[in-house]
């Protein structure tokens, strides 16, 4: 059975999609670096947008690349205008993403607590012999 996605979400995809490649071949600003798009929310009217981003350049470099990002919102929000054929092009609103630092804060604790495992289980091996 084909999978039915809500108008909405193909808008949101669509807009994560072309904003990405905005970034990547248009935007000139310095501070806009390497920065993924990992998610877009659009509220029901098309007005605003929340496009959550993520990069590997450092917690340093969060604050210049939001900057950077939010003056280029006008530019962005022009060309996807052009784009995506809505009737609103929504504002942009940027949020930096976390979900990847804390997964690999997750996974971390994981794989320490499975090594403690590990010890202990071998401590008690020790014992029995």
């Amino acid at each position: 059975m084909a999978k039915h996605f809500a108008r909405g979400d193909r808008v949101a995809e669509q807009i994560r999609r072309e904003l990405a490649e905005l970034i990547r071949l248009e935007v000139k600003d310095p501070r806009v670096g390497f920065v993924t798009l990992t998610a877009v929310e659009v509220t029901p009217d098309y007005a605003h947008a929340k496009i959550y981003f993520t990069t590997l350049e450092g917690d340093a470099a969060i604050p210049e690349l939001a900057e950077g990002l939010k003056r280029a919102s006008g530019f962005l929000r022009r060309e996807l205008g052009r784009r995506v054929r809505i009737h609103t092009t929504p504002e942009l609103h940027w949020v930096y993403d976390r979900s990847i630092e804390n997964g690999a804060e997750i996974s971390a604790l994981i794989d320490k607590a499975v090594k403690s495992d590990q010890e202990f289980s071998a401590d008690e091996d020790g014992k029995d012999a």
